[in-house]
């Protein structure tokens, strides 16, 4: 029911020796590998229509961002064009980045935030395979296909009668990307094949190219080329190919990139051009449909984890290509829930291609159209990179999760040095007025290299931690709690050193306050005691305590955490306004309908606050007030966070809404979706920007209104719209406390559901305000039936 995927022996092997000492941080995410486990079966054209988005244009290699169809083995991604005269793929590695750790402060005590010192994420190189006389007007009958079940773009298209096929994907066990040119007989392929940096570096006569950044960081990329029919030569770099009934080209890359700060997270040893070469030789040596099949088995171990029904679309709706499909579901208003069923699983692809064994996925993911990305394409720790991983272990990917539990053990030795240096600075604006400091933290942005970047962010640790400990609350996984300890423990005990006591001026109470705080990203920037701060720290004193009992150390430290638990300050309605209170004022201090929920943070990603009679209906009430007030139209990352929180309140129909929302197309100026499925935020008619976490925060909003979870209770749906009630699925969902679940609707109530233990033991079972209490050995299931009588 959840299965591991198929992978070599290192990974799954090494994450039990690692165990406590994180010692899976030190390994290079570039690195040589063994010859992958091959498969004799074809993948065949098994995927279900479902599963496929296709256009019947290639993209304009000007607006890649929006068009581009994207792939990527986790590490190493790329943006193809499809055009048939002229393939370009943008080539990026999830290492690629300028800067360095960035450890002094400016005048006004930030990180300086440039791509020269903080650094940027940035491409890695260009593809472009060239075939003249397959120009685009010289063909008919085009379509390309992104296959989200296989992990392949597919193009098709006619030239005098010869019908084209060309193939993309990105293996991880091959570790390359893989362009293969087919045709269905009579037909030849005649062009060039270019690889280029993007920074002036000269591509030598091996078809590759290496290079360095001024921050040490050596990187390199090679290619090459095979056919049949024809003949394949290189000259000065370039590939050209003559007559060929098929080409297969491969390419690979990467960096010298190693998270481990003892060497500055790099490898002086790793010669990326020279891997990059015996990379693309390896694969090389295998026919075109070895490394497919490879590559599909790979890809599906992961994809069919979850699989999700909303209901049936209409045959008009079927026979449209995927952008004509998104902007008739916007100009028509009718549900299209086989579309929003794609979504959800577009989602899981991105996932799947973009976090596997090296960096977690920042604000664009692993996927450029250039080298200057807004906000250097980096790791924002007060939303983004946690709603990055929100759906994971929702949406059957926990193994996509280590990515960002890697990444937060490889820079703690970093976070913790800045910290002690640099966080009671003078200049800091939210030193501890304690004058103590202990521990760690991390500012609003954060790099790869262990730098920091723009503003301290004092509560961002706990929100790491948080949703560090989440992945273990779904997967009950010993091993990674033991990793995850000492980033638990480093962050209590910074609060132990930043609380500051305050007397409540209504009852005389004493109460611990964070000290001053800027709620993200608005109103006053020195405010003691944010609902933010407050509820986020409340939750990670209370998964310390929880992981110091499970892991039976630490007993005197977690007693003493509890004590600070106990009187820590919890926000209040406010009279004037109703709604919960963002800061310890009645007022509003800030914007109405502010792109951030910060003060929401209880309701979810935490869940203190909950509308099934524990939480004191007022509490309820004003968080309610409050996320009205912040309205259903904002970036389509904020519109995913107030999904989120309407599902946690079972409002149905707004949670629907706010998918329907991020789901309208990016045209004329407006935030939404673009033709590739991307979500893109309009600065401006003329430019977009891509943010990922929108594409990942719907689908866990999707699911969340399908099944609610918590430790030892279980909620199917609980806000089920009306759009997708008359009959459904999903199965594989992941469940906190240890399970997962599959569940079929009809009628807009459930028929079935089976849940499965991955760790757990013993949970309720929740719909329509009847519960049973199912208890399970780890490995068992168990099939529920006749919840309505």
């Amino acid at each position: 029911m959840h299965t591991e995927p198929s992978e070599p022996l290192s990974r799954r092997s090494l994450l039990a020796l690692a165990g406590a000492t994180g010692a899976l941080a030190s390994l290079p995410a570039f690195t040589a590998s063994a010859e992958p486990r091959r498969t004799a079966n074809s993948p065949g054209n098994h995927s279900s229509s479902r599963h496929q988005l296709w256009w019947q244009a290639p993209a304009d290699e000007h607006s890649m961002i929006r068009q581009g169809l994207p792939v990527g083995n986790g590490r190493l991604g790329a943006l193809a064009s499809n055009d048939p005269g002229h393939e370009l793929l943008l080539v990026t590695d999830a290492t690629m980045w300028t800067g360095g750790l960035n450890d002094t402060l400016d005048a006004d005590g930030q990180f300086p935030y440039d791509r020269e010192r903080f650094g940027s994420f940035t491409l890695l190189a260009r593809l472009t395979v060239d075939i003249p006389d397959h120009d685009l007007s010289a063909v008919s009958r085009y379509r390309r296909t992104l296959d989200l079940a296989q992990g392949v773009v597919t193009t098709s298209y006619v030239r005098s009668g010869v019908t084209y096929t060309r193939r993309i994907f990105a293996s991880r066990p091959d570790d390359v990307i893989v362009l293969h040119l087919g045709q269905n007989g009579g037909g030849h392929h005649t062009g060039t094949v270019t690889l280029e940096g993007t920074r002036g570096e000269t591509t030598g006569a091996a078809s590759s190219f290496g290079a360095a950044f001024p921050n040490g960081r050596r990187y390199g990329a090679a290619v090459t080329a095979y056919g049949s029919g024809g003949r394949v030569s290189v000259r000065g770099g370039r590939i050209s190919f003559s007559g060929c009934t098929d080409l297969t080209v491969v390419l690979s890359g990467g960096t010298n990139y190693a998270p481990n700060a003892a060497t500055h997270y790099r490898d002086p040893s790793l010669d990326p051009e020279r891997l990059a070469r015996a990379k693309v030789r390896a694969a090389a040596a295998h026919p075109a449909d070895t490394l497919l099949r490879t590559h599909v088995a790979d890809h599906r171990s992961l994809f069919g984890q979850l699989d999700v029904s909303l209901g049936t679309s209409s045959a008009a709706q079927r026979s449209l290509d995927t952008w004509e499909r998104i902007r008739a579901r916007a100009s028509d208003g009718d549900p299209d829930p086989e579309l929003e069923a794609a979504y959800l699983q577009f989602g899981r692809y991105l996932m799947i291609s973009g976090s596997r064994g090296s960096l977690p996925l920042g604000l664009q993911g692993l996927w450029l159209d250039g080298n200057d990305p807004d906000w250097m394409g980096d790791y924002h720790t007060d939303i983004n990179i946690q709603m990055n991983y929100w759906m994971a272990d929702r949406a059957g990917l926990s193994q996509c999760f280590d990515a960002l539990t890697d990444y937060c053990l490889a820079q703690l030795p970093s976070w913790t040095e800045l910290t002690r240096a640099h966080f009671n600075d003078p200049r800091n604006r939210y030193r501890n007025s304690t004058g103590r400091i202990a521990g760690w933290t991390v500012a609003i942005s954060a790099n790869p290299h262990g730098g920091l970047g723009w503003w301290w962010h004092p509560a961002g640790n706990a929100w790491l931690c948080n949703t560090l400990w989440e992945h273990y609350e779904y997967t009950r996984s010993r091993s990674h709690l033991e990793r995850i300890y000492p980033l638990l423990e480093g962050a209590c005990a910074f609060w132990e050193a930043r609380l500051i006591t305050h007397t409540l001026p209504d009852s005389g109470r004493e109460v611990l306050i964070a000290d001053s705080d800027w709620s993200p990203e608005q109103g006053p920037l020195d405010a003691k005691g944010i609902t933010y701060a407050q509820e986020l720290v409340w939750a990670l004193f209370a998964n310390y305590r929880t992981a110091a009992a499970e892991l039976r150390k630490d007993r005197d430290h977690a007693d003493t955490v509890a004590g600070l638990q106990e009187r820590l300050y919890l926000p209040r309605v406010s009279p004037r306004t109703g709604w919960l209170e963002e800061w310890m004022s009645p007022d509003n201090l800030g914007e109405t309908t502010h792109r951030h929920l910060s003060p929401l943070v209880g309701l979810f990603p935490g869940d203190r606050i909950r509308p099934d009679g524990s939480t004191p209906a007022d509490l309820v009430d004003g968080a309610t007030a409050l996320l009205t007030a912040r309205g259903m139209n904002s970036f389509g990352w904020a519109n995913a966070w107030r999904g989120l929180c309407w599902a946690r309140l079972k409002n149905a129909e707004k949670a629907y809404q706010l998918v329907v929302n991020n789901l309208r197309p990016s045209t004329g100026g407006s935030n939404g979706t673009a033709p590739n499925l991307f979500d893109i935020y309009e600065v401006e008619k003329s430019r977009g920007i891509f943010q990922i976490d929108a594409n990942l925060g719907t689908p866990a909003a999707m699911i969340e209104m399908l099944l609610y979870s918590r430790p030892g209770h279980l909620e199917l749906l609980p806000a089920l719209p009306a759009a997708w009630a008359a009959s459904g699925s999903i199965t594989g969902a992941g469940a906190r406390g240890g399970f997962v679940v599959d569940l079929r609707w009809r009628d807009g109530k459930p028929t079935e559901a089976s849940i499965h233990s991955v760790g757990g033991r013993t949970t309720t079972v929740a719909y329509g305000g009847r519960s049973r209490t199912v208890t399970l050995e780890p490995g068992r299931s168990v099939t529920l039936k006749d919840f309505v009588r």
